[in-house]
């Protein structure tokens, strides 16, 4: 990647401002080499490794064994997993909901302020990349998987919910999946709520976690001169304690969260790709292509891993943006083209009239709604944060702060807004309008391609869509592996390649074990266990970027 930098050098080359002084402490993070298997004589294999010693191998050893007790005890880790998400999202929602009100908040404070104005990589930086290249690699990594998934399920999910309106227990607590209450019997409101609940989970507030992560980052390494790993967010906290124990801490949290956010986006991507597939050429949906199709998609990783940021992740994010669009424009196209234009600005209406009311974090009559969407979407953010902040601080140097945040945190918003408007509301459209109920009834990973039998080119436009869950999970699973590899490689940028495949395997496996030791549930148990930590550092992190930000020059 062009202008890239060792973190070391930066270090040694940069001074901090403002009474932080640049870190003597981190030559022990990042200066760790390893060569294996070196043979200078009978011309043996030579794998040079570049890892933080403790980082990388508290965290390999530890998934390792995890993904082996949840193969080997697969009934018990289901039921651990279920009970595992019932009660964090029961008991700390609100805990969720609050951290998350707070990162968008000084998003838009921060876009607004002089504090804007401040470059990333200092005055002189200039960005590595186009716009259309840096935004599709962001967009990729953030939501790709995610978006087509839920594009259809989740409006679907939410307007018949709103529709059917509450309903009571025999203990008197309302037991219904509506947002704030429903709507019952009347579709129009019912659609409103709908769009405004989806809105809310993929608008301002994800994207304003992926900046929290991101702007940190960015300003820490390459304003600071500190190694690009989570640690050093905490320099102007803890100082030189950060490259001992605490350090070492916050970076195997950030493994963690990594490996288990990305993990669960592949898994549903993994579940909708079988049910594509099973759908147009009726091919078998259970575990077993399942697993093929995770270990098929884990070789292509590989070889975008062999290609290298530039030719393998770039590449790969523009044909997802370009094939994501068309299929985008396909469906507002032959779909109900009116209602999706106006649904676009009737839905961004009624998500900001909402907002407050989606965003409050106590006294929700909603609680299903609350805690079984909202709790989870925010914990399995915080949980991608590490991965997907990491990854858009590398490609984001030369930005102003102001550009940054509006960047991520606005026009994704916007483009979410749009995606859903034509995914559910068409989806929508069939039903209320036509009394398609096939979408309503189909399982959420089948809710695409049903919706996409209705229109003409069927088997066109759902080949296409199961192409997109492939490279989505091509670019996840390879930008994921860049990032962790980095984190476990304390801050290093161009670490060797071979740690890289380590990761990629790794998070193949994984995704396995969770889908056969407890499916979906399973997956999203752990994206929340390793968000909740996670959510900590970054409430914290919060202070440091406000310190770190004040201390630099302003454009």
């Amino acid at each position: 990647m062009a202008n890239e930098h060792d973190a070391a050098d930066a270090r040694q080359a940069t001074e901090m401002a403002d009474g932080i002084p640049a870190p003597t402490g981190a030559a022990n993070l990042i200066d760790t080499d390893y060569v294996v298997g070196q043979d200078n004589f009978s011309g043996g294999i030579t794998i040079r490794l570049d890892i933080h010693s403790v980082v990388f191998l508290v965290s390999a050893f530890s998934i390792v064994l995890f993904v082996v007790l949840t193969l080997a005890l697969q009934a018990e880790a289901a039921a651990v997993f279920t009970s595992m998400r019932g009660w964090l999202t029961t008991n700390l929602a609100w805990f969720f909901i609050g951290a998350a009100n707070i990162f968008v908040v000084l998003c838009l404070a921060l876009i607004v302020s002089p504090l804007g104005r401040v470059r990333i990589g200092g005055r002189d930086a200039t960005p590595d990349f186009s716009r259309l290249g840096w935004f599709s690699m962001l967009f990729a990594a953030g939501m790709g998987i995610g978006l087509m998934f839920y594009g259809v399920s989740e409006p679907m999910s939410h307007y018949a919910t709103a529709y059917a309106g509450v309903s009571v227990g025999e203990d008197g607590l309302r037991t219904d999946w509506a947002p704030l209450a429903g709507a019952a019997g009347d579709s129009e409101q019912a659609l409103r709520l709908g769009m405004a609940a989806t809105i809310f989970h993929w608008g301002l507030h994800p994207w304003a976690i992926y900046a929290i992560v991101a702007l940190a980052l960015a300003l820490f390494s390459f304003n600071k001169g500190l190694p690009l790993s989570v640690r050093s967010i905490f320099y102007p906290i803890l100082g030189e304690r950060v490259w001992g124990w605490p350090g070492h801490v916050i970076d195997i949290l950030a493994v963690f969260a990594t490996i288990f956010g990305l993990v669960t986006s592949l898994g549903f991507g993994a579940e909708q790709a079988t049910a594509g597939l099973g759908y147009l050429f009726g091919w078998s949906t259970g575990n077993v292509t399942k697993v093929l199709l995770i270990v098929g998609i884990t070789a292509i990783a590989l070889l975008s891993v062999l290609a290298g940021l530039d030719k393998g992740v770039q590449r790969l994010s523009q044909l997802n943006m370009g094939l994501a669009f068309a299929l985008l424009l396909f469906i507002i196209l032959v779909g109900p083209t009116l209602a999706i234009l106006g649904g676009f600005f009737s839905n961004l209406g009624s998500y900001l009239t909402h907002l407050p009311a989606l965003s409050n974090p106590i006294g929700r009559e909603d609680a299903n709604f609350s805690q079984g969407w909202t709790a989870f979407y925010w914990a399995w953010w915080i949980s991608w944060s590490p991965f997907v902040g990491m990854f858009i601080a590398r490609v984001s140097r030369g930005r102003t702060v102001r550009e940054f945040l509006i960047a991520v945190l606005l026009v994704p918003s916007l483009v979410s807004v749009l995606w859903m408007s034509a995914f559910g509301g068409t989806a929508i459209d069939q039903l209320a309008g036509s009394g398609f109920t096939a979408v309503r009834d189909a399982a959420l990973e089948l809710q695409l391609f049903v919706m996409l039998g209705e229109l003409p080119l069927t088997a066109i436009a759902s080949f296409i869509g199961i192409v997109l869950v492939v490279v989505f999970f091509v670019t996840s699973s390879d930008s994921g592996s860049l990032v962790i590899d980095t984190i476990t490689a304390g801050g290093k940028v161009n670490a060797p390649v071979p740690q890289r495949v380590f990761w990629v395997i790794i998070e193949g496996v994984l995704a396995i074990a969770l889908l056969l030791g407890g499916g979906l549930v399973a997956l999203q148990a752990m994206a929340v266990s390793t968000g909740l930590p996670f959510t900590l550092v970054l409430l914290v992190g919060c202070v440091a970027i406000v310190k770190g930000l004040m201390s630099e020059p302003r454009d």
